[in-house]
């Protein structure tokens, strides 16, 4: 019993020195490579696809800032006000996803970036509870402005596309930087289904949610003005 007992308290400090460990050099190193991103290529080669990843990191201020207004405006409009956890929206899903109405998450910006860096996409209970557990340290260790930075950078954006980089060389023939609002729009409006939702090849729905997203990103950008939030 006593040998079992030390096997569990070393897995637990492994296990939470490891994860303060990276939490604390992903605040400053480049996200390169993200379970995501592996888990897709062997996807694709178990489909007999070539395996391919499109990804290359770029840094925030090299990102159009009009892109992390339309994210905010599409994913987490609270973004630079909570903590990690947006409770209304978690509320707002619980209520509509108990009336059978169109599934719908109640996940953050924040959330969102936890799971792209530390875990595996399927959803279970137990991912959720990681997924609770790094979103707090992230908030804790990282800036706004570097969550929404690595969140940019390793959000699936398409078939094999990570990040703001990649999805404007491969769908509009761009930089990130020189991505105009309607562009960023039409991103942020493929996000909830990238695969299935082409942002190079818009849909009737994917271009009324980019009018939608287009609207709404004025107060976003009030709120990036009112928490000296810098994208640029």
């Amino acid at each position: 019993m006593k040998i079992v007992k030390k096997i569990i308290l070393w897995v637990l400090i492994l296990f939470f020195g490891s994860s303060i460990f990276f939490t604390l050099v992903y605040k400053w190193v480049p996200v390169y490579v993200s379970p995501l991103m592996l888990i897709r290529c062997v996807q694709q080669h178990h489909a007999d696809r070539p395996v391919h990843i499109y990804h290359r990191w770029v840094p925030l201020d090299s990102i159009s800032p009009h892109l992390s207004s339309a994210v905010m405006a599409s994913e987490d409009q609270r973004f630079l006000e909570h903590s990690g956890f947006d409770f209304d929206a978690i509320k707002q899903a619980a209520r509509e996803n108990s009336k059978g109405k169109r599934r719908r998450g109640g996940s953050t910006i924040s959330q969102q970036t936890a799971k792209n860096v530390f875990l595996w996409p399927a959803s279970s209970w137990i991912r959720k509870g990681f997924e609770t557990y790094f979103t707090f340290l992230t908030e804790l260790m990282w800036s706004k402005e570097r969550i929404m930075e690595v969140y940019l950078n390793t959000i699936e954006m398409g078939d094999g596309i990570y990040g703001a980089q990649a999805v404007a060389e491969h769908h509009f023939g761009t930089t990130a930087s020189q991505l105009t609002k309607k562009q960023c729009a039409l991103i942020a409006a493929s996000l909830p289904n990238p695969l299935r939702y082409n942002s190079a090849k818009p849909s009737a729905y994917l271009l009324k949610r980019q009018r939608q997203i287009i609207r709404q990103m004025p107060y976003i950008e009030n709120q990036k003005e009112k928490y000296n939030f810098n994208s640029n």
